[in-house]
């Protein structure tokens, strides 16, 4: 999850890279750089470890260069340090790059290119690819081909943008996944991550698909495949009116909230991931003490936010090895809840001022709980009610349907739960590597997801008609479940279910035939096996089922009807990964229907009476 911006014109290049680097920044923050291309056959590169001020402490904003890329990085392969910052150069000094994604393939490409005499100084999986480019010039002077050769060699998702320090008079780019846009001017021409930085120098874009290539010059442009084919995309005009600025060129917030869950998980993760081997960093009201001494935590929460604390239930359980409870926040006060000594309350709540939570928090402290808000406002009531709050940092989010504030509460509870069991002893070192690992790589992970858009909008037109939709899942994936239904009732206004795939026979199997879509939850998990007998279950009824499964499982391909393959993940964030792909569903379908997605009947952001 890291940000890309570029200009070629004939202004100073270095003020207008730093001020759209200040614009992405929330795309990565822990290093950042600059290349800039005078046009003598040499780069002049800065770059810098840390926030953006530490490279803006160095960048020469009177430098005369017109042409330059530039890049904020989220740190996944390599620590984040200066050596591994972008842009990073071929060995010869000719070829420059900066990316957003992954490279899979890159230990093999950097294998295949020292056999080939290339040397490498960083950690980066990035670095594999200025060198590619250089290897294959040595064969062809033409730097168009030799860029897309490299392109076509790399396997991941990736934005790229590469320039060559004697023909400083274009940037190459090339989009699989991670967005990247063109901003058109009069005599110069931008790239970038978003059209955030740009909107102070054009309202003209061009937004490149997946697969798309671009050579930029000062005075054209032009878009090509992989193969050479020509391509034309739309220029979108942005309007100077906030409203269209913030949804950045999407359709509906929601639509654009969806696609800045990477974005939003990586600012969740800002200085809260450990270095050096230390404690998980949380800024919490509770001393090391409290927190190792709550015997039990009650969180309360009301319709996607419970869903959330349903995933964290799980969290705490096996991580932290503490029983939970989860109660609606509508009902707590009214049962006449017991709260046992040494109990932790926590309230989640996107707003910060949903009344039902606000009111079972208030409840649970007299009883003698102490409180935490999981919340995404400053300065809402939550955060000031509660003892303390742990931000979720998701950013405005517009649309009624919670979508990456969801995302973002999940993260936080796995946040807590580790630090927990990082105190109680009861989360293994090993355990702990790999979540830390995982969570590193999840933003994009999570951009590959949003990548199968078009396969899902396709799922969408297929059932758009269906009145009444079944999701099962087990384990942590049945809160998801849950939360995929919800979705598709709250802006289709189609009849949705969640419920755990075990229960389905015990009572939900009436419902199944051969028009009932049946949504299942299916990672290459524990559950796996079990999952898979049930939908053998609903698919000897005749139901429909649409599939999301790991890539490389085929356990499902001949009874479902459709089969979504998403990426590897580590257990504990299958549900942060499965959710995707169910509110990009239920998006699509209300489309489709043409229902107001955005502002769906009788629903409000956030509720604040009972």
């Amino acid at each position: 999850m890291c940000g890309i911006v570029g200009y070629i014109g004939t202004q100073q290049a270095a003020p207008i890279l730093v001020e759209g680097l200040k614009s992405l920044e929330y795309r990565g923050y822990d290093s950042a750089g600059i290349a800039l291309a005078p046009g003598d056959g040499k780069f002049r590169v800065t770059r810098a470890s840390g926030k953006l001020a530490n490279l803006q402490a160095r960048v020469d904003l009177t430098d005369t260069a017109t042409v330059g890329i530039g890049h904020t990085r989220w740190a996944t392969h390599g620590r984040p340090t200066e050596e591994n910052a972008h842009p990073h150069r071929s060995a010869d000094g000719q070829v420059v790059a900066v990316h957003n994604g992954i490279f899979e393939n890159f230990l093999e490409l950097r294998a295949e290119l020292k056999a080939q005499g290339q040397t490498f100084v960083t950690e980066t999986d990035t670095e594999c690819f200025p060198v590619m480019v250089a290897q294959i010039l040595r064969g062809t002077p033409d730097f168009r081909a030799a860029f897309t050769q490299a392109v076509g060699r790399m396997r991941g998702i990736y934005a790229i943008a590469c320039l060559h320090a004697t023909e400083a008079d274009r940037i190459l780019v090339a989009r699989s996944g991670p967005p990247l846009v063109i901003g058109l001017g009069e005599g110069e021409n931008f790239i970038a991550s978003d059209v955030v930085p740009l909107l102070r120098h054009t309202r003209r874009f061009i937004y490149l698909e997946d697969g798309d290539l671009a050579e930029i010059r000062a005075d054209r442009v032009e878009l090509f495949r992989l193969d050479g084919t020509p391509v034309q995309r739309p220029v979108v005009t942005i309007p100077y009116d906030p409203v269209a600025a913030e949804k950045g060129g999407f359709k509906h917030f929601m639509q654009k909230e969806i696609f800045e869950q990477s974005m939003a998980v990586s600012n969740t993760l800002v200085d809260r991931l450990p270095v050096n081997g230390g404690s998980i960093p949380l800024e919490l009201p509770f001393t090391d003490a409290e927190l190792k001494g709550f015997q039990r935590i009650v969180i309360l929460a009301c319709g996607t936010s419970r869903h959330a604390g349903l995933v964290g239930q799980f969290y705490f359980e096996q991580l932290a090895r503490i029983g939970v409870e989860v109660d609606y926040g509508s009902e707590y006060r009214y049962r006449d809840p017991v709260v046992m000594a040494n109990t932790l309350a926590i309230g989640i709540t996107q707003s910060g001022e949903t009344a039902d939570t606000l009111a079972a928090l208030k409840e649970a402290a007299a009883r003698g709980a102490r409180t935490l808000a999981v919340c995404n406002v400053l300065g809402s009531t939550a955060t000031r009610q509660a003892e303390g709050c742990f931000l979720t940092h998701a950013g405005p989010e517009i649309g009624v349907a919670s979508t990456k504030a969801f995302t973002t509460q999940l993260v936080a509870l796995l946040l807590l739960a580790m630090r927990m069991g990082e105190l109680r002893g009861t989360l293994a070192p090993r355990q702990r590597a790999e979540l830390l690992q995982a969570l590193r790589e999840l933003p994009a992970v999570l951009d590959r997801v949003s990548s199968l858009e078009r396969t899902i909008t396709k799922w969408a037109q297929k059932w758009r008609e269906a009145t009444d939709f079944l999701y099962l899942g087990r384990g942590p994936l049945y809160p998801i479940a849950l939360e995929g239904a919800l979705k598709l009732k709250e802006i289709s206004y189609i009849h949705a279910e969640g419920y755990p795939a075990g229960e389905m026979k015990h009572g939900p199997i009436a419902l199944i035939d051969q028009h009932l879509p049946i949504v299942a939850l299916m990672p290459h998990d524990a559950h796996r096996e079990k999952t898979l007998s049930n939908l053998q279950e609903a698919a000897a009824r005749d139901g429909r089922i649409l599939a999301l499964v790991t890539e490389g499982d085929t356990g499902l391909d001949d009874i479902a009807e459709d089969v979504l393959h998403l990426p590897p993940v580590n257990d504990w964030l299958a549900p942060i990964l499965y959710v995707v792909p169910l509110q990009l569903l239920a998006y699509h379908i209300a489309v489709i229907r043409g229902c107001d997605v955005d502002q769906p009947r009788n629903l409000a952001k956030s509720v604040t009476v009972e």
